[in-house]
Order: C-alpha cells, then sequence, then structure tokens
C-alpha cells in the first residue's frame, strides 16, 4: 500500500509542477488556457476556475495544459476525446503571440522541474545539514567494472587520503569531487600515516565519474539491522554481530562482507561471527535477487537483509543561502549523470533492456518512501529532474519538439504549416507511446524473470 500511495503522490506532485510552470507562463503572458489535465483520456472529475477547466483524467501517466491557438496539439484532444473549446479571443492564441513569449511558456515546465529539485536538494540540506564522512576508503563498490576497481587497487584499505594531487581534501565528497575533476593520467594520492599511492585515471570523463562512485568509505562489518523474516535472521544473526569471517575468508570492512554476500545468490555460505566475546559459526544462504551494476548490466546477486552501523559521518549545519547552492550543485550533478545515460542509450554501450516504467518508478518511490523524508525528498528531486531532461527531447508533443518548432520558425522566418506539425506531433505521439510500452514491457520481463528466479 505504501508503495502505490508513493507512486501516486510522486506522480501528482512532479506532473502537476510541471504543468503549473507551462500554466502560469500562459496566463503570465496573456495567453488563453481552456483546461489544465492531470492525466489523459475521459474526464473523470473536474471543475472551472476563471476561464480554465482543472480536471482529473482516466490516464494517469502524465497531464497537460491546453492553450487556444495550439492547432498541432491535437494528440492530447485526441486522448482526450473532446473536440476544441469554442469562443477562443484570437489575441490571446499561442500562435499569435511572439516568438520568445512562446518559447517560455514551453520552457516554463521543464524550468520549474528544475526549480522543484532545487528547492528538494536545498531543503534536505537545510533540515539535515551537509553530511561529510572522513575521507577513510573502505574498499571498492563490488558492482564496480573490473577496470575501474583495477584503478584503485593501489589504495590500501582503511587509508584517509589528505589531498588528490595538489587539492588538499578534508571529507569524502571533497576526495570524491576531486577525483572527478582530476585530469587523466597519473594523480598521486597522499594519505594520512602512510605513504602516497599513484593512480593512472583514465581519459574518460565518465570512467573518472565511476571510479569515484565507486570508492566507498568504509564501514566496520557490525550488523546494526536484521530484517524479520530475511535470510540473515533465518540464519540466527542478531543485531550486534561482528562478521569476520565469510566463505571461508577474513572480513575486515562492510565491502568485503557485501562482496561475499552477492557473490553467493542462492548458495549457502558459511559465517563467523563475533558475538559477547566469542566467536559463533553460522551459515547463511542469501536470497538472489536481480539488480544492475554500476556499469548498467543486469546480474543476480546475493541479499543478505542485514544493514551495517551509520558512517562516522558529521552534519555540519548550513544557512539558507549555503542550502540553495547545495540544491544547485546536485541538481547540476544529477542532471550530468542523466545525459551521459541517455548517450549511452543512443550510442548503444547501455542497454535499452535497462530502461524502466511504472513498476521500477513505483519500487523506487516506495522504497524511499520507507527510508524516511530525506530519502523520499532526494527520489522526488532525481525523477523531476528526470521529467525534465526527458522532456527536452527534440520529440513532437514534448517540450522538446515545441522548442524544435520555434527553433525552426526562427530560422525560416515563418513557422511550419498547422498540417505539418500536427503530422509531426502524432509521429511524436507514437514514439512516446511506443517508449513507454518497451520500458513497461521490460518491467514486465523483469518481474517474470524474478518470480522464476525464486
Amino acid at each position: 500500500m505504501l508503495t502505490i500511495l508513493s507512486t501516486i503522490v510522486v506522480l501528482s506532485i512532479l506532473i502537476l509542477v510541471h504543468e503549473f510552470g507551462h500554466f502560469f507562463a500562459a496566463k503570465a503572458v496573456g495567453i488563453q488556457v481552456p483546461r489544465f489535465s492531470l492525466g489523459f483520456g475521459k474526464r473523470l472529475w473536474g471543475f472551472h476556475w476563471g476561464e480554465t477547466e482543472f480536471v482529473l483524467s482516466a490516464i494517469p501517466l502524465g497531464g497537460y495544459v491546453k492553450m487556444a491557438g495550439m492547432e498541432d496539439d491535437e494528440a492530447a484532444e485526441a486522448l482526450e476525446g473532446e473536440g476544441p473549446v469554442e469562443e477562443v479571443d484570437p489575441e490571446r492564441t499561442f500562435d499569435s503571440k511572439p516568438l520568445w513569449a512562446r518559447a517560455l511558456v514551453i520552457s516554463a515546465g521543464v524550468i520549474m522541474n528544475f526549480l522543484f529539485a532545487i528547492l528538494a536538494y536545498a531543503t534536505i540540506a537545510q533540515i539535515y545539514g551537509e553530511t561529510q564522512a572522513p575521507a577513510v576508503i573502505g574498499g571498492v563498490d563490488p558492482a564496480a567494472p573490473a577496470d575501474v576497481a583495477a584503478i584503485a587497487a593501489p589504495i590500501p584499505m582503511g587509508a584517509k587520503v589528505t589531498a588528490v594531487g595538489d587539492r588538499p581534501v578534508a571529507h569524502f565528497r571533497e576526495m570524491a569531487q576531486a577525483l572527478e575533476a582530476a585530469p587523466s593520467g597519473p594523480v598521486v594520492l597522499r594519505l594520512e600515516n602512510a605513504p602516497p599511492v599513484t593512480l593512472q585515471l583514465p581519459e574518460s570523463a565518465e570512467k573518472r565519474m565511476i571510479l569515484a562512485n565507486t570508492l566507498t568509505p568504509r564501514i566496520p562489518p557490525v550488523l546494526a539491522a536484521v530484517e524479520g523474516g530475511s535470510p540473515a535472521e533465518r540464519a540466527g544473526l542478531k543485531v550486534g554481530d561482528r562478521i569476520v569471517e565469510a566463505g571461508g575468508r577474513p572480513i575486515r570492512d562492510w565491502v568485503e562482507l557485501v562482496a561475499a554476500i552477492q557473490g553467493s545468490p542462492g548458495k549457502p555460505l558459511p559465517l563467523v561471527v563475533e558475538r559477547a566475546g566469542q566467536r559463533v559459526p553460522l551459515t547463511a544462504t542469501p536470497a538472489s535477487v536481480e539488480r544492475r551494476s554500476l556499469d548498467r548490466e543486469m546480474e543476480q546477486v546475493g541479499r543478505l537483509g542485514a544493514g551495517p552501523q551509520p558512517v562516522d559521518v558529521t552534519h555540519r549545519s548550513v544557512n539558507p543561502i549555503e542550502a540553495l547552492g547545495i540544491g544547485v550543485r546536485e541538481t547540476v550533478a544529477t542532471t550530468g549523470l542523466l545525459l551521459r545515460t541517455l548517450r549511452q542509450l543512443v550510442t548503444g554501450e547501455l542497454s535499452a533492456r535497462n530502461m524502466g516504467g511504472l513498476l521500477t518508478i513505483g519500487e523506487a518511490s516506495g522504497e524511499s518512501a520507507r527510508q524516511g523524508l530525506a530519502s523520499f525528498l532526494n527520489f522526488l528531486a532525481l525523477f523531476s529532474v528526470n521529467l525534465a531532461v526527458l522532456n527536452l527531447l527534440p520529440i513532437p508533443i514534448l517540450d522538446g519538439g515545441h522548442l524544435m518548432f520555434l527553433a525552426i520558425e526562427a530560422v525560416r522566418g515563418r513557422p511550419l504549416s498547422i498540417e505539418t506539425r500536427i503530422r509531426l506531433s502524432q509521429l511524436g505521439l507514437v514514439i512516446v507511446v511506443g517508449l513507454m510500452l518497451w520500458a513497461n514491457g521490460n518491467d514486465v520481463v523483469r518481474l517474470v524473470e524474478r518470480y522464476f528466479a525464486r
């Protein structure tokens, strides 16, 4: 139930944010707005406020603001199943407004999504402060690509990094940012109470970003949580247990424990735990679950259902200006990540099987809601940026397609004919619906695979 409710909340909030951007911009430049719809298709409920009818429609996969004079916006009308609104003031139509005003109205939805993400990230920073973990390397994420893990191999586990090249670092995030910003080639990591090490950074900026994100802070292998009914509970593990061996190998850090667990999906894994000063042998069988690796390939990994103690972090209180700066920084970083993912999809580096639909959104929103307010706000921000970036794609019917029409008009000195825009918008509708079917089909396939993998 929480997953369903959180999905409805996420979609409703972000669609309303986007469409209200269009609505208020249209009103600001004097465009008549006959209808504001949350969802597509048959009208379920609605009310009038001034000249605008606000409606809730049957297909809850988006929304639209219907502006007078946008004759090429027939795709929404076809789904709506109703004819055009009468009594349109010719001086208040979309096409009667100057190019800059139309561009502002079309861009306003995306702008609102970016502003919402900034506000969400800033709210997290304002409430919880800026999280700062010491720059102590715990290891490399087990999901890291082999070539990236090899680059990080010279770093001794447990080392505290004090500088990346000539750039001093005070906490883990600064270290990761310094690695991302460093040029390709050799870079010296200076360590506290240990000799410096030299890493050979790859030429690809994306690989450097992956390297920075696969290094993990040091976390002791002590259980702080054991899920009810999980493989961990069935094996007899308890809160406070320190895992000292897994699969016959010594465990010094949580990353090593995770690697051992994930490497044994559905297979018995011998463990040795320290409990009340004694060593206790146990055997756990991690559940087999599907997940995406950091190079975005699907794989089966083990899951035990236990959590570690929190990382030894500090929370630096920030003022509203600093929180806003953090919001901008996180939004820019998220946008960059999504743009890289889109590029990988287009070039084939990332399989289209990795696209997710409504089920993926639902699972992610439900999980974020269970983890608390900060996690839920973080997911809202991420998804808001996602909507903004996807809406900027130059596909007719999306905002990016409308902006493409305006760019063509600016170059030609006159707009495309209404007939051409209608045909292109219908083509855009086919593309968008096709992508939605593909993404949701991937969800169904993953659900079936997960069921038969049990």
